[in-house]
């Protein structure tokens, strides 16, 4: 056979990027969500998804996803902290990059493409796309950059500032405007991390229960030196609740408890040194808000024909965080069981299922 008629073998191309995929609120979009993943990235990928004890039928497609598309698939049996499973999902990440994406973003074409080419002709360490909200979806913007950092007043209190931009513009309408730029916050709905900067992190504060983690992480990032881009040539967007199915509601209740959110905002007020002003009082008088609003309220509206009940409503909210309260105190007592196990036999409480390769691109 001549050189001419040699078959000629492409070299197989190393994946530069894990996309980490994790529960944010409910398990409703999950389908949607990885479907539009594998449809929209075409550069050679690999993909842990982390499955916090979502319902049987989501458990199945899950299962037979990882077969089909060969990707690593980690369950626990129990609801997991945003930040905890990032953190197990980061533990299998050998790439030079990791994306964070919540199981409730639908991406577009080029999406993953777009942050890496921005990481790598910038040199940021952290890179959020252009994030859009609600359906129809990549029509209304959630978050085109931000600020976040602490400042000092004339008491010399430190206290935080906190700005998303653009929030509720049309796509349509700012888009030709955006361009790159380094900015101070991105957030984890989607964002693409330098895996290096874990040598100095180490993980992500798993204190930080289910709020205002991005703030701390992006605020850690550039003390260490680091900096963070906005990349408007990546769009996404995520569907927000009310939780669609009956399976959906306890980690919906359990992701927004009045717990997991106080020590949140605990967290951050402790470790950064902050002053308890206006900002935390916000917080704190707006306890439960989601829940009040996606579930007791709509409910109501059900049962009185849509003309709604106050005084239903108070009885509903009050039952509500009783049982809010119940629920958040049997989880701490999970989470401290299982830490006891995993000490003794770490793979007790975690379902790893390795891929046959782990290299998945959108073609396989």
């Amino acid at each position: 056979m001549s050189d001419s008629q040699t078959p000629q073998v492409t070299p197989q191309v190393s994946p530069q990027v894990t996309i980490v995929v994790v529960p944010r609120e409910r398990f409703s979009c999950t389908e949607a969500s990885l479907e539009s993943i594998y449809a929209h990235t075409t550069m050679p990928f690999e993909l842990v998804y982390v499955d916090g004890n979502s319902p049987a039928k989501v458990r199945r497609y899950l299962e037979e996803q990882a077969k089909a598309k060969q990707f690593q698939l980690i369950r626990t049996p129990y609801y997991l902290y945003p930040n905890q499973a990032r953190n197990l999902g980061l533990a299998q990440v050998k790439t030079p990059y990791v994306v964070f994406i919540d199981n409730d973003v639908v991406v577009t074409p080029g999406w993953v493409e777009a942050l890496v080419q921005c990481a790598e002709e910038t040199n940021a360490i952290v890179v959020g796309p252009l994030m859009c909200q609600h359906e129809p979806i990549h029509e209304e913007v959630h978050f085109a950059g931000g600020e976040s950092h602490v400042w000092v007043d004339r008491t010399g209190r430190r206290r935080l500032r906190e700005k998303m931009y653009q929030q509720g513009h049309q796509v349509k309408q700012l888009r030709s405007q955006l361009e790159r730029t380094e900015t101070e916050l991105a957030e984890f709905h989607c964002v693409l991390v330098r895996t290096a900067i874990f040598d100095q992190l180490k993980q992500l504060d798993e204190q930080m229960l289910n709020t205002k983690e991005h703030l701390d992480f992006c605020m850690s990032v550039r003390e260490a030196g680091g900096t963070v881009y906005f990349e408007p040539a990546s769009i996404v967007t995520y569907v927000p609740g009310p939780p669609l199915e009956w399976s959906d509601l306890h980690y919906y209740m359990l992701r927004w408890s009045d717990a997991w959110t106080l020590g949140s905002l605990h967290r951050l007020r402790d470790k950064w040194n902050l002053a308890e002003d206006g900002y935390f009082q916000t917080k704190y008088k707006k306890l439960g808000w989601r829940r009040y609003g996606t579930i007791i309220e709509p409910f109501v509206r059900s049962l009185t024909f849509g003309v709604g009940n106050r005084f239903l409503t108070r009885a509903l909210a009050w039952f509500e965080h009783k049982l809010n309260r119940y629920l958040t105190d049997r989880h701490a007592r999970i989470q401290r069981r299982n830490a006891v196990q995993l000490q003794s036999t770490p793979r007790s409480t975690v379902e790893i299922s390795s891929p046959v390769s782990s290299t998945v691109s959108s073609q396989s």
